[in-house]
């Protein structure tokens, strides 16, 4: 274990080997399901980064439950408001934030079988396209501009405050668009997982991070390269996915040339997504409790945790 600033940063080997009796061997029946495409997963990957993992994230439950009990009992609070824990997951795009996310919430449900364990991704708070082109950001689709960060914070405040049903904006990846006249209704879980590239972002003209909000967060990270080529990879496989689907977003594309598609996804990537990585995603690291770096071939090689 290094120390280095304001991390302790762990080999995965040394990771694996903190006490993780609490919680016993994981075997999740079908991984795949879990995993985004194009990424991977194993079961060693489980036991040796997510059970730690898990133990650490249970240290900041218990504590976040006790200290709410006894600040609401010591401000003479009638009811004890049931309030979730919420868990943030940022990173940038096509890193395998999705896979962290429903990892995480697998395994929660797992070891708080009576709990209930929810995901939602900020795409919904994305402004819906017809608003984006309004204002000539089409092209900054993901950027911080791109998103109804006010709505997300509204979102997060009614979570946070304990009402019993919030709705919230729902984004399909078919259509590569927010459904209009469509919403999901949220029901008071006792852990909410909030994953997406701007969930640690301060909005414009606001005075709170979304980050505020957050019980525990993660933050995905991996040499920009390697983003790079599993962008591509999964732009290709979406694309091919699509050859058959003429509603889907990328259905067009997938007629493409070969060399089309590689100028076009290589255009996306270093006019937004590297951008957006650079200026605004990469930089909001150091707020999350835990780093987890991606090797080449997908898998967590190193864990860093900030020191306060």
């Amino acid at each position: 274990m290094i120390r280095d600033g304001v991390f302790y940063r762990y080999t995965r080997d040394e990771w694996s080997k903190l006490n993780h009796d609490k919680h016993p061997i994981v075997n999740l029946a079908d991984l795949d399901d879990l995993v985004s495409l194009n990424d991977r997963l194993t079961h060693s990957e489980i036991n040796e980064v997510y059970r730690p993992l898990l133990q650490y994230i249970d240290i900041f439950y218990e504590s976040k439950f006790a200290e709410r009990v006894e600040r609401e009992e010591f401000l003479r609070v009638d009811q004890i408001i049931d309030r979730p824990f919420v868990i943030g997951i940022s990173g940038s795009v096509a890193v395998g934030k999705s896979t962290v996310a429903r990892v995480l919430q697998e395994l929660l449900s797992t070891i708080y079988p009576e709990k209930k364990v929810a995901l939602l991704t900020t795409d919904g708070f994305l402004y819906p396209n017809k608003e984006l082109k309004k204002r000539g950001i089409m092209h900054r689709k993901g950027f911080p501009e791109s998103y109804d960060m006010p709505a997300l914070l509204d979102f997060m405040k009614r979570v946070k405050v304990g009402e019993d049903k919030v709705e919230y904006p729902i984004y399909s990846h078919e259509v590569y668009d927010v459904l209009e006249d469509e919403e999901g209704i949220l029901e008071k879980p006792d852990i909410l997982i909030m994953e997406g590239i701007n969930v640690f972002q301060l909005p414009s003209s606001q005075q709170l991070y979304v980050s505020g909000f957050y019980d525990f967060s993660v933050y995905v990270d991996a040499d920009p390269l390697d983003i790079k080529k599993w962008y591509m990879e999964r732009y290709y496989m979406l694309m091919d996915l699509a050859k058959d689907q003429p509603g889907n977003y990328f259905h067009d594309m997938s007629k493409w040339s070969m060399e089309k598609k590689e100028e076009y996804v290589n255009q996306v990537w270093y006019t937004i997504n590297l951008t957006n990585l650079v200026q605004h995603i990469a930089p909001t690291k150091e707020r999350a409790q835990v780093i987890l770096n991606k090797a080449a071939n997908h898998e967590i090689d190193r864990i860093s945790v900030r020191k306060y």
